[in-house]
């Protein structure tokens, strides 16, 4: 009972402590809806291609196999030539090379693993945290984020992109009276490869493809659940019918 009691007190200690945790995203920013592309096959591709371009380098994904992309249309063959590194297999999981030692010494912190990250924070956090990002010169990376503030990834898509700062500036809210600091807009300092229209459009697909990894049997589960609501349905209408009839003739 003794040894029962002290495993209750050590969970409540640690909910504890996770809800007294500090949250780093600014809940006060607004989020942008993210395009739902999941059922693109081109959009995802676009999106697998970008994840393992920029985000494995850092990120691993250690729930996700590379042979689980043949189900977004990519052959085997097209992985191994464009989405694999010198020593990974087809059947290999996707993780990184950089040791979670290396990357907190780094960083100040060790980047997580992305599998479940969309659901997790959800894409249009995602989404407007990827188009977020501005030069800070006082950050270890000189790049912080107004979803994620003081955060320690740098802006991996800033060649895209190209380089943003924030403007700030002080107004009074009309109805408490108080000065308030808020953001006023980016300002952009370089030209970044694409435009502004198709960096969004990038990081749609990016998203979408976080996503699809996240589960990527979810737009099977959702067929499959609208035909079990339309079975059941209609097994609702005929056991109705039939106890009208069975009680028919019963007063």
């Amino acid at each position: 009972m003794k040894k029962l009691l002290s495993m209750c007190a050590l969970v409540g200690a640690t909910v504890l402590a996770l809800l007294a945790a500090p949250v780093h995203a600014d809940e006060n920013f607004p989020l942008d809806r993210a395009p739902d592309n999941t059922n693109n096959f081109a959009s995802l591709q676009r999106g697998a291609q970008l994840f393992v371009n920029y985000c494995l380098n850092c990120h691993s994904a250690n729930l996700m196999r590379y042979n689980r992309l043949t189900d977004l249309g990519i052959t085997p063959t097209e992985i191994q030539a464009n989405l694999l590194f010198t020593t990974d297999k087809v059947g290999n999981t996707m993780t990184v090379a950089m040791r979670p030692d290396d990357a907190k010494a780094w960083f100040g912190a060790t980047p997580p693993d992305l599998s479940v990250e969309a659901r997790a924070r959800g894409t249009d956090w995602l989404y407007t945290y990827l188009r977020s990002f501005y030069r800070d010169d006082t950050r270890p990376t000189g790049w912080n984020n107004l979803v994620y503030e003081n955060v320690s990834m740098p802006h991996v898509l800033w060649q895209l992109q190209g380089q943003r700062a924030a403007k700030f500036g002080d107004e009074t809210d009309e109805k408490t009276g108080e000065t308030v600091h808020k953001f006023l807009g980016f300002q952009q300092l370089t030209p970044g490869t694409v435009s502004p229209v198709d960096y969004d459009s990038a990081v749609a697909d990016l998203v979408s493809y976080l996503s699809w990894m996240s589960e990527p049997t979810q737009q099977t589960r959702k067929q499959l659940g609208v035909w079990v609501l339309l079975f059941l349905g209609i097994l609702s209408f005929f056991a109705w019918r039939l106890n009208a009839a069975y009680w028919k003739h019963i007063k």
